[in-house]
């Protein structure tokens, strides 16, 4: 019986904190199901929870251009790649660990390749740069010219 209708029963009108009754968000069901699912269902699960590896930040900065970046720690150079292709308006970035049985670091490292369009057709891919330093990807792709902004003087 729920306790605020036990409270009511016995005449009683007070209420605290300790007999509010406050279901939580994830009811139990829910709850139940993913521990029950956990095991039979693991390559599924491990698949969810690495689908977007490596995260990326995305950002603007103040030149305009569009700034992608990506935390790799413990690749090297070498094992990194990025793609433009200008005609299909994408960049692809890649990784391909060359030894994932190396049990000597304690990174966690896999195979991973991200594609990003850019459907605004408003950078220059062709223009874009890369560089790689000290675990953290950065490709810089500047704004195609004649999509910056114009300021036009009055006459």
């Amino acid at each position: 019986m729920h306790i605020l209708q036990h409270l009511l029963k016995k005449g009683e009108n007070k209420m605290n904190a300790i007999t509010t009754y406050r279901p939580g968000l994830l009811g139990h069901n829910v709850i139940n199901n993913v521990v029950d699912t956990f095991f039979s269902d693991f390559p599924n699960h491990l698949r969810a929870s690495t689908q977007g590896y490596p995260v990326a930040d995305i950002y603007q900065n103040d030149d305009e251009s569009t700034i992608l970046e990506f935390a790799l720690a413990g690749f090297t150079r070498e094992e990194l790649n990025v793609d433009v292709q200008p005609d299909k308006r994408t960049i692809t970035v890649t990784g391909t660990v060359e030894d994932e049985n190396n049990k000597r670091s304690r990174i966690a490292r896999r195979n991973f390749s991200r594609t990003y369009v850019n459907y605004d057709d408003n950078l220059d891919l062709s223009g874009a740069a890369a560089k790689f330093e000290n675990g953290l990807l950065t490709i810089k792709v500047p704004q195609r010219p004649e999509v910056k902004p114009v300021s036009i003087v009055i006459g």
